[in-house]
């Protein structure tokens, strides 16, 4: 019964990302001919109806790559694990070794499938519309650092979680659990000082007036940054953003070029004050209590797995690389359930961090800001309900813009 109820799971998940996605194409394609009341002395209704065609597009290409998703999920599990663990069986002895082997097998074939759909989304839907600046060398290099970042850090990861099982069988999964939110916090610190660059550039933010507001800006938010910084993201895409990363004293400020370019100072203290207020506020603390909160449900699932025979009852053998395959697989419409509730906390927070930024800012070049980067990051106006219940991170822009204009800025509620 295990089984027909896990491939029923991903059947029925990807029937109803699919049934959202028609949603959410069917709203947007309604509504592209009229600009939101509000927006029209901002956007255009030419620009409008590019944000409809590129959102339509985008949405056609989820569509099809949610439909390749659920195929390739169940055939891993009724058709191709058996013969790629064979295939590994044949070169590898049985033990840990194979067990490794066999997740690094999945992980590269499940790439290489994939990557039609980032070739096409790179140069073929996003050159159309304008965003993409990446060649091929480039995309070639990214996919090939990302590799050999995946194996400096997952084999590592693999290696101790499968000796973890062999000598401390009773409490392998909690050990585990501790070390994998252990190697977050420690990410946290690794990856804007040796991973981030390199795949992009980063500069010291030039001295001028804006660097001098911006330093006023974090004075007075309490916040003590090792550095700011402007990364090169127009090399590969005309997309704007800003950031802040690190732990600790390692906290840093990142400005994409992009946002530099098209935003007054302004705007871009108004966005920085934004993500300050994700720190001021707590979130990053909460999203890593909710991020370990999930992993530790998953693994007490893996643990149930490895003494349950999950991989046995496909007729799978029992090895440990196989188990943890299976389970991976089969938690996706776990995630897809929880994907409103883990959307609507991280709706919540940018709503919040809105609202810091409004106390910082004002109110005026929040909404200039939200409004340049809805224009000119193609984002639609007009989104579906339902399927922005399930998959918006960030609340749609009309609704951050009209909760910015009726709520006051809650000082009270921080503390500066």
């Amino acid at each position: 019964m295990i089984p027909i109820a896990i491939i029923l799971a991903i059947v029925l998940a990807g029937a109803l990302g699919i049934s959202l996605m028609y949603r959410q194409a069917a709203a947007v394609a309604a509504h592209r001919e009229h600009v939101p009341d509000g927006f029209a002395g901002w956007i255009s209704a030419e620009e409008h109806r590019r944000a409809a065609a590129y959102t339509l597009a985008r949405t056609r290409l989820a569509i099809a790559e949610t439909v390749f998703d659920t195929v390739l999920a169940v055939l891993w599990l009724l058709v191709l694990l058996g013969p790629l663990y064979a295939l590994v069986a044949q070169f590898i002895a049985p033990g840990i070794s194979r067990a490794v082997a066999v997740v690094v097998a999945f992980a590269l074939v499940g790439r290489v499938l994939h990557l039609p759909f980032s070739i096409y989304s790179t140069f073929a839907l996003e050159a159309r519309f304008g965003f993409n600046r990446a060649t091929p060398a480039m995309f070639l290099h990214d996919r090939i650092k990302g590799v050999a970042l995946s194996a400096v850090l997952g084999l590592p990861l693999l290696y101790g979680l499968f000796c973890l099982l062999r000598v401390m069988p009773d409490t392998w999964w909690l050990l585990g659990w501790a070390a994998l939110m252990a190697l977050t916090i420690a990410m946290s610190v690794i990856y804007p000082a040796v991973i981030a660059p390199l795949f992009n550039k980063f500069t010291p933010m030039p001295d001028g007036a804006l660097k001098s507001r911006v330093e006023a800006l974090l004075a007075k938010c309490g916040f003590a940054s090792k550095g700011l910084y402007v990364m090169d993201a127009s090399r590969r895409s005309t997309h704007g953003n800003a950031y802040f990363t690190g732990f600790g004293k390692a906290k840093r400020i990142v400005f994409f070029d992009t946002l530099l370019q098209n935003h007054t100072p302004d705007e871009i203290l108004s966005i920085l004050a934004h993500e300050l207020g994700h720190y001021k506020l707590g979130h990053i603390g909460q999203r890593i209590a909710e991020m370990a909160a999930l992993t530790f449900v998953g693994f007490a699932v893996l643990r149930w797995a490895f003494a349950g025979g999950l991989a046995g009852a496909f007729g799978l053998p029992a090895d440990p690389g196989v188990v943890l395959i299976v389970v991976l697989i089969a938690m996706g419409p776990v995630l897809h359930l929880l994907s409103p509730l883990t959307s609507w906390l991280s709706r919540r927070a940018e709503y919040q961090a809105d609202n810091f930024a409004k106390a910082m800012a004002g109110s005026g070049p929040m909404i200039s800001a939200l409004t340049k980067l809805a224009r000119d990051n193609l984002s639609t106006l007009t989104p579906d309900a339902l399927y922005a219940l399930f998959y918006y991170s960030h609340p749609p822009v009309p609704a951050r813009i009209a909760r910015l204009r009726a709520e006051p800025a809650l000082l009270d509620r921080i503390r500066i």
